[in-house]
């Protein structure tokens, strides 16, 4: 079973700092594009930043300069580190890959429960 489970989330003020950690049930070294996502209330999920498995990034223009995403293949792990953040980046934040799934044969991607990020003073 595919599976994503997010960790690292809490309650931060404006101009903090939290870490995230995804930690996934397959080894993430073959997965091309793995990324970090987040739904804040009423509004729909949106892709935060992405990595490849040779380490290219991308960011979403709402975090560029104040996250940073990365991994560790060894430890199937992939982080997202989110600096200076905002009362609007309060959201639910995951992490998901699409292009994994159809390799165990499983229909995807599916979504966890993610981890709350909640920014407020």
């Amino acid at each position: 079973q595919v599976q994503f489970a997010e960790s690292g989330g809490g309650l931060v003020q404006p101009g903090g700092s939290l870490r995230l950690s995804c930690d996934a049930s397959v080894s993430i070294f073959i997965i091309i594009v793995i990324g970090w996502y987040r739904q804040a209330p009423g509004k729909e999920r949106e892709l935060v930043a992405t990595i490849t498995r040779v380490g290219s990034t991308n960011y979403a223009d709402s975090v560029k300069g104040r996250f940073t995403i990365s991994r560790d293949n060894a430890r199937n792990t992939v982080y997202l580190q989110m600096d200076n953040l905002k009362p609007e980046d309060t959201a639910v934040y995951y992490c998901n890959a699409d292009d994994i799934y159809s390799d165990y044969g499983e229909e995807g991607p599916y979504w966890g429960q993610g981890t709350q990020v909640t920014v407020s003073s």
